[in-house]
């Protein structure tokens, strides 16, 4: 159950299309819970949603809004083969997303997990093609990219146990390894903080055949040593995205703000979507003046946006500030971008609420 679910709202503009460009499925075992009052606010953002499955995100889907296909990105360990070469094992969250995605579009017409962007180690190099063709095999013409997460910090307070490796961007296997992932058309999720982006910078423009999908608006700190800081900070991760946008290998995801690492203060309170529309404005305007709506698209990243907001109420917060741009820019954001940087079959997306999505 949610905990924001005793909240309601209208469902606003309810026949806008929505593709969901970011979520993800995970079990940390057990209930819903409460986070242990001294716990790293990372791991309180887990347990609110502790258990999110298929059936928790097919809930979610059908509560209002006119989800036409979803983006399944990569979650973690728990759905890894148990068994195998280690640089294969992650294969195994492809072919549960998959098999996740082929039950709900049998027994619902949910086209969740349309498309499935997957961990390899793109560090491997050259070595990491037979990694990516069995994921592709295992995806069943569903796999779509990559990502691997570099999101790390000087202060440990600011990512705790989910620490990336620093400077994992700019080593040469890993470079290779991208090469690798772009001859086989597939994109790669980049996952990082606001202070790293210049080694994005630096990786886009190494490598121009890939296409860089930047999560979370690049992931803004008001976490840890920058705490309070967020006037401060604003104006440098802006500088950031600009010299960014100038590489056009580069889209970004306009989300991830109801996570603790934003520091808006939306964490572990019930907030209605006007509330989070004037928080996150200024962010998703910035951005979107930045990159434009064709290079912009939207994200839930549920459940782990779960500990600030239902998934009725993000996606009511993401219309209300999308509401002054044009409706072709708001097909743009909504779907449009999404569907061209995970290349889905999008024909039905315009049309009525009943028709399916191609996979």
């Amino acid at each position: 159950m949610n905990a924001h679910e005793p909240l309601d709202e209208p469902i606003l503009d309810a026949g806008l299309p929505i593709v969901d460009a970011h979520h993800h499925l995970w079990d940390h075992g057990g209930p819903d819970r409460a986070p242990a009052p001294d716990c790293h606010p990372l791991l309180a953002m887990t347990a609110v949603r502790s258990r999110y499955l298929a059936a928790e995100l097919a809930a979610d889907l059908a509560s209002g809004h006119a989800v036409k296909a979803t983006v399944y990105v990569q979650s973690g360990p728990g759905f890894y083969f148990s068994q195998g070469p280690d640089e294969l094992r992650p294969v195994g969250e492809t072919v549960h997303a998959r098999k996740a995605g082929e039950a709900a579009l049998a027994s619902t017409g949910l086209a969740m997990c349309a498309a499935i962007v997957g961990f390899a180690d793109l560090s491997l190099g050259d070595r990491v093609q037979p990694v990516l063709e069995a994921h592709l095999e295992a995806g069943g013409g569903r796999f779509r990219g990559i990502r691997n997460g570099m999101a790390w910090d000087a202060d440990p307070a600011v990512m705790g146990p989910f620490a990336g490796r620093q400077g994992l961007y700019a080593s040469n296997g890993f470079r290779q390894g991208l090469r690798r992932l772009a001859d086989f058309g597939l994109s790669f999720d980049a996952w990082l903080l606001e202070p790293q982006l210049p080694d994005l910078l630096d990786l886009a423009r190494a490598v121009p055949d890939a296409l860089i999908i930047l999560d979370h608006l690049g992931a803004p700190l008001g976490l840890g040593a920058y705490a309070g800081r967020q006037d401060e900070r604003f104006p440098i991760w802006r500088g950031l995205l600009r010299n960014l946008a100038a590489c056009d290998n580069v889209v970004v995801k306009l989300g991830g703000l109801g996570m603790p690492l934003a520091g808006l203060g939306t964490f572990g309170r019930t907030c209605s979507s006007v509330e989070l529309a004037q928080l996150w404005f200024p962010y998703f305007e910035t951005c979107i003046e930045i990159f434009g709506p064709r290079r912009c698209m939207l994200e839930s990243n549920f459940p782990a946006e779960a500990g600030s907001c239902s998934y009725r109420i993000l996606w009511n917060s993401f219309k209300i500030i999308c509401n002054k741009f044009s409706e072709t820019e708001k097909a743009d954001l909504f779907h449009g971008t999404a569907a061209r940087a995970y290349r889905l079959k999008m024909a039905a997306l315009p049309s009525a609420q009943d028709e399916r999505v191609e996979v």
